[in-house]
Parts: structure tokens; sequence; C-alpha cells
């Protein structure tokens, strides 16, 4: 339970950046890829914390761990690729 609520922050996050994007200056008229350059190293750290909490906090190994780390972070990094290339395909 508690891996499918990280992946749910995930997903939370990249609604959230991509919600913000087109609402800063930074992002130079193509909000979506900055949002994903945004989202996809932010993710990683939050999935390496979960990585860290789990090893650290719940008594799991590395070897337990890192097959969790993957999804956790793979899930909502392919969602945020996957996005990027749809709307990069339609933009053309």
């Amino acid at each position: 339970m508690h891996t499918i609520k990280v992946i749910g922050l995930g997903f939370a996050l990249l609604g959230l950046l991509l919600f913000l994007a087109p609402r800063l200056s930074a992002a130079a008229g193509r909000p979506i890829p900055f949002a994903i350059r945004l989202f996809l190293p932010l993710w990683f750290i939050g999935a390496l914390v979960n990585l860290w909490i789990g090893i650290a906090r719940a008594g799991y190994t590395m070897k337990e761990e890192a097959p969790i780390f993957l999804l956790v972070f793979g899930v909502p990094a392919a969602a945020g690729l996957l996005i990027l290339w749809l709307t990069s395909r339609i933009v053309r």
C-alpha cells in the first residue's frame, strides 16, 4: 500500500509541475518540456528518499528495496516521458 501511495505522490508532483509550468516565465513558451525536465530529477530524489527510508527505518535491505525503487521512480517517470513524447508529436 505504501508503494502505491508513493507512486501517487509522483503523479501528483507531475500534475502540479504541468499545471504550474505555463505560469512560470522560465518555461519560455515550452511549458511541458520545462515541467518534465524539472520533474525527472525532483522525482528521482524523492524516490531515493523513499529508498533510504525503506533501508534505514523500515529495515529492508538494498536488494529488497531496489525493485521497489525502480517501480516507484519508473512508473511516474515513464508517464512524464510519454506525455512529453505525445505532446512533442502534436506540436510538430
